[in-house]
């Protein structure tokens, strides 16, 4: 199992941010459990070079802050995290829960401002990245808990993580070159489009992508990864989707989620399952009610609903659209403390449209 996580990290700071010398490189991750992996990332980024520091968090911490703080408190962000924002030139985080559910039951409310104060961060990062000054990935290390949420046991989620990573190859890092040279063939044709049309179960809507920047992800920002996304126009969606996957945020649960949009903006939001969760993240900023992102998932090693978004929006078949902030290095403007990416299964006559040619269906690109 050394050998494995040697491979992953090796990954992760030769590939996914290519850690240079002398580079600031904060390692983030939630919990002990994941000691194995970050231990090797702090070697790895030693043997190039850089300069490592951890982040450890303490599993819990989030759930008592949101409990006990106060208004003052839920909107100041120290010093320390704004100066690390600013000036590391590499964040690679590491998902590691002890129960992903732990959140479930804080007030939604005070999540939403707490999200609001700390938009700026993820915004100067966004803006950071789009300019090449700095480098992230998000990881996970494989936990009792992400497995359970996956109705599989650890050996069966740590396997089904190696595969969904492509760390069962003897070298990862041509396969996820190899994606990324197909996907860059399909952000080209669609960067030459204007209207992407989605349609399919309860579903028909349009969005104009005029200008704006169609990207590949094959392991630079996610991993695992597998996806071409960009960011419409901030006010050109309309129409109505319906996401039949269940919806999982902050250890929230939304099901059965129908939006309506007018003018890039929800105007209507309903769900069997959450609906008071789903309108809360909504309601949390000026920004939070428009669309931020719209991707096509096309990692065919992840097929199942896991409960973890960094693998279930990449989902070979599917297609996500992102409400909430945008991408500047696509072009995307929109500013939100939220970024929730809501899937949807295509493969049940799911069609997408590209300036009204019909491009891809049930799952599958015709192009």
């Amino acid at each position: 199992m050394n050998n494995l996580w040697e491979k992953y990290a090796k990954v992760l700071v030769e590939y996914s941010v290519d850690v240079q010398k002398g580079e600031l490189t904060i390692i983030r991750t939630d919990s002990y459990q994941s000691q194995p992996l970050v231990k090797e990332i702090y070697k790895q980024v030693l043997l190039r070079g850089g300069h490592p520091v951890v982040r450890m968090g303490v599993e819990g911490l989030s759930e008592v802050f949101i409990k006990n703080a106060t208004d003052e408190q839920l909107e100041y962000i120290d010093p320390m995290t704004e100066i690390e924002y600013k000036q590391a030139k590499n964040m690679i985080s590491i998902g590691a829960p002890l129960n992903v559910k732990n959140m479930a039951r804080s007030d939604s409310k005070k999540m939403a401002k707490r999200s609001s104060a700390a938009k700026h961060l993820s915004a100067l990062l966004m803006q950071r990245s789009a300019e090449k000054d700095a480098k992230w990935v998000i990881a996970d290390f494989p936990t009792n808990a992400l497995a359970q949420e996956a109705k599989m046991s650890l050996d069966e989620y740590t396997e089904f993580l190696i595969k969904a990573c492509y760390l069962h190859l003897d070298d990862p890092v041509s396969k996820w070159r190899e994606i990324g040279e197909k996907q860059e063939k399909i952000a080209e044709y669609l960067n030459s489009k204007s209207k992407i049309r989605i349609v399919g179960d309860k579903t028909d809507i349009t969005f104009n992508t005029s200008g704006r920047i169609w990207k590949s992800c094959a392991g630079n920002y996610n991993f695992p990864d597998g996806e071409v996304y960009t960011s419409p126009i901030e006010d050109s969606a309309n129409g109505q989707i319906y996401f039949d996957f269940p919806q999982i945020y902050r250890g929230n649960e939304a099901q059965k989620v129908l939006l309506t949009l007018e003018n890039g903006k929800v105007v209507d939001a309903k769900a069997e399952k959450g609906e008071e969760f789903l309108i809360s993240m909504l309601d949390m900023d000026e920004g939070s009610r428009f669309v931020g992102e719209i991707a096509i998932g096309t990692n065919e090693m992840v097929q199942d609903v896991t409960g973890n978004i960094l693998f279930d929006e990449k989902i070979g078949g599917s297609i996500h659209m992102a409400v909430g902030a945008s991408y500047p290095e696509t072009g995307g403007k929109n500013v939100s403390g939220l970024h929730w990416d809501l899937i949807k299964n295509m493969k049940n006559g799911g069609m997408l449209y590209a300036d009204d040619v019909l491009i891809y269906q049930d799952g599958k690109f015709l192009i």
